[in-house]
């Protein structure tokens, strides 16, 4: 059995299909595992990232433990970093919820066994993205976990490795109002700004000498974690790119290459695992991109891809780089394409 971890491409048309041994690009569902055809690391995995763990991922040791950290009076004021799906509201069913939360039965259910994947199934609709602005996935999780107390499903380093930190079962602290049924990924990206506000593109970004930028990982991190040795990423659009998210015109350079595929992958697997994830993302009547958060209502009926823009109106990310029909048309062709495959 081969433990994932590469960051090869791992080539297969079993998109969404369930895995019976390890190939690399698995992800793990309600204890089951599927194919996504990307590259693959879980927190299970050498080199994965673990938020079910209390301690801090990094640094010395003896400073990583719960008491230590409550001894400094910083970090994380709860050891938990995730929770458990709908359970805040098993008494009453806010408008943000979607379908609701869980009945008596269904608690009863998860409380002694854990989520199974059919009532899984039932209750996540939602795939949020997100830049990181940390620029390598082992600075998101850093930070994250380490420093903020949050977490998220899955993130997308710049070589196009994929970290998943947990089930997908769990609820993760990353969307708020969302967070009960929605599957959140932070995409390695240093975001988006407008004129006039302090940005950290000049520091992560510039073109070589043949004319193409390239992705310039600050000294002082390193080679960021990433899992490909030497890796050099680069924008897959070579200026930064201009556009209006909230209202506000922002500044952002696009993912790489190696992002989008790993990207569109990943979203293909979860619209194939999930049925009520629609694979699409939020458009106005005349079909564009919304590029503003969603009225609370619209939001509560929503089933498909969106921004963490989408749902709070103080945030900006994914950014107005990313190029949602090319993600959404490219999972939509790579499900039609697995459809017509013999199931394993």
């Amino acid at each position: 059995m081969t433990t994932g971890g590469c960051a090869q491409r791992v080539e297969n048309d079993r998109t969404g299909q369930l895995a019976y041994s390890r190939a690399g690009d698995e992800i793990v569902v309600a204890g089951q595992l599927f194919h996504t055809g990307a590259p693959v690391v879980l927190w299970t995995d050498p080199g994965g990232y673990d938020h079910s763990r209390v301690e801090r991922r990094f640094g010395p040791i003896e400073r990583s433990g719960w008491a230590a950290l409550q001894k400094e009076g910083k970090g994380p004021t709860d050891p938990a970093r995730f929770g458990t799906r709908f359970f805040r509201f098993a008494d009453k069913q806010p408008e943000f919820l979607g379908d609701g939360p869980l009945t008596p039965e269904e608690i009863a259910r998860v409380r002694g066994g854990g989520w199974d994947l059919p009532l899984l199934r039932q209750k996540v609709d939602q795939f949020v993205l997100h830049y990181d602005v940390c620029g390598t996935s082992k600075q998101c999780f850093r930070i994250l976990h380490d420093v903020r107390g949050l977490s998220v499903h899955f993130m997308l380093d710049i070589d196009g490795t994929i970290y998943q930190t947990c089930d997908l079962k769990e609820r993760t602290y990353h969307a708020t109002s969302s967070n009960d049924r929605s599957i959140g990924i932070e995409i390695a990206n240093m975001g988006a700004y407008a004129d006039g506000e302090k940005s950290p593109l000049a520091q992560w970004y510039a073109k070589g000498p043949d004319g193409l930028t390239r992705i310039t990982i600050p000294e002082a991190i390193g080679d960021g974690g990433v899992r490909t040795k030497n890796f050099v990423g680069h924008p897959i659009r070579n200026d930064p790119v201009r556009g209006v998210v909230q209202g506000k015109e922002r500044t952002q350079y696009d993912l790489t290459p190696q992002q989008y595929d790993s990207l569109i992958k990943l979203t293909a697997a979860l619209c194939t695992v999930f049925p009520r994830l629609e694979c699409d993302y939020p458009r106005d009547a005349q079909g564009n991109l919304i590029t503003s958060k969603l009225p609370d209502d619209q939001l509560k009926t929503y089933r498909g891809v969106l921004g963490h823009y989408h749902i709070q109106s103080d945030k900006s990310d994914p950014g107005p780089a990313l190029q949602w029909d090319l993600v959404i048309d490219g999972a939509r062709a790579r499900m039609n394409r697995s459809a017509d495959q013999p199931r394993q």
